[in-house]
């Protein structure tokens, strides 16, 4: 006598699971108002710091003067001390490494004695503090005119990586694609800028620097999803079963884990550097690049997910066929009871894996319509 073998029931996936086989039912399309509002609420208070308190540039952007001394046995707080007696106003001292110190201040509003009146007094007290020799204290000055320059390069070099984005993404996806990945940058951009104008960060050029590598971070996270878009737009979207926004929802979805990991990927790293090498080993030159690249990663990483997608969703459902393709879709609410959050769960492998196990006595598989109103007809009954 033979037994009947049972199969195993299958364990359903937890929470994790869901998550790495792209199953996860996250309506981002539907709760766009919500990150929306999230957004402009956080943009509209850096914009308002940024009117009442404007920048803190560097002697880099606005110009002044810098000195640096080898200096093992001292601290930030006597440096300050000693250069703030010495006639500085507003001197801003940094640890380089772990034993040079570099001070740097404004003295543009000084006449040409007064300036060089003051930096020897600053040459003097640093060398003082640091039991060196003045000429052992090293300084530099940078003019307005050169500060000016700066920042005028820099605005050069956003605006042209911008216009190189948009045309990239306008020529390998879309237009609307592209204006979608623009916005979120702009959006990257503006949260960036807002919290240094808040915190009172100095601006520098690694700022600047970090500011462009947290822009190609964020347009990379963008194009993943936007490729995954494309590609279900070639296939499911063709069914008729799903509007733009669901197809969108389905495509984030499928893409959730990766961008998840990208992003902790990228932003733990920084993190440690920020925390470790400036906070702990007093390195303040990593602030200034660390600060950056860390605000600017978890606004990419926040705007990737939450900004572009839901905002080419909204904008391509306002095409006359994917508005006469969402018309269709809510009519068939009746024979479907589809929520967006489901449609996001219906990836391409599940769908195919339903219509094997739903297979007919000659061996054929009903059409995928079916298999989905299947699904809502369960959905219902429980």
């Amino acid at each position: 006598m033979t037994a009947d073998v049972q199969p195993e029931a299958t364990k359903a996936p937890g929470h994790f699971g869901r998550l790495y086989q792209g199953l996860t039912t996250i309506d981002f399309v539907g709760r766009k108002r919500t990150w929306f509002t999230i957004s402009i609420i956080v943009i509209v208070i850096g914009l308002g710091s940024l009117a009442i308190r404007g920048f803190n540039l560097g002697i880099d952007f606005k110009g002044g003067s810098s000195w640096e001394v080898l200096a093992p046995h001292t601290s930030v707080s006597a440096v300050t001390s000693a250069v703030a007696k010495a006639g500085l106003t507003n001197p801003i001292v940094e640890k380089l490494g772990s034993k040079t110190y570099q001070v740097s201040a404004d003295l543009n509003a000084l006449s040409s004695s007064q300036q060089l009146n003051v930096t020897n007094n600053v040459v003097n007290a640093l060398a003082t503090v640091a039991k060196v020799g003045p000429n052992q204290v090293s300084t530099s000055s940078v003019g307005p005119t050169w500060g000016g320059q700066i920042t005028n390069r820099a605005l050069e070099a956003l605006i042209v990586f911008f216009i190189a984005v948009v045309a990239y993404i306008s020529i390998r996806f879309e237009p609307k694609m592209a204006l979608a990945a623009f916005i979120a940058m702009v959006h990257d951009l503006l949260i960036t800028v807002g919290v240094y104008s808040l915190m009172g960060f100095q601006i520098t050029p690694d700022t600047v620097i970090a500011i462009l590598t947290i822009l190609g971070y964020s347009l990379y996270d963008t194009v993943v999803v936007f490729d995954r878009v494309r590609d279900n737009t070639g296939s499911v979207l063709k069914s008729g079963d799903m509007s733009y926004g669901e197809m969108v929802n389905l495509s984030m979805n499928q893409t959730l884990a990766r961008s998840i990991n990208t992003s902790l990927v990228a932003i733990l790293p920084v993190f440690s550097v920020l925390a470790v090498g400036a906070y702990l080993l007093g390195a303040t030159t990593l602030q200034n690049y660390g600060l950056a690249l860390f605000v600017g990663l978890m606004s990419g990483a926040y705007s990737s997910i939450f900004i572009a997608s839901p905002l080419l969703a909204w904008m391509k459902e306002r095409e006359p066929r994917f508005r006469e393709l969402a018309i269709r879709s809510a009519q068939r609410n009746e024979r479907r009871v589809l929520s967006p959050a489901a449609a996001a769960q219906l990836s391409g492998a599940g769908v195919q894996r339903k219509m094997r196990s739903s297979t007919t006595g000659n061996g054929t598989a009903p059409s995928s319509s079916n298999a989905i109103q299947a699904r809502a007809r369960k959905q219902k009954r429980r």
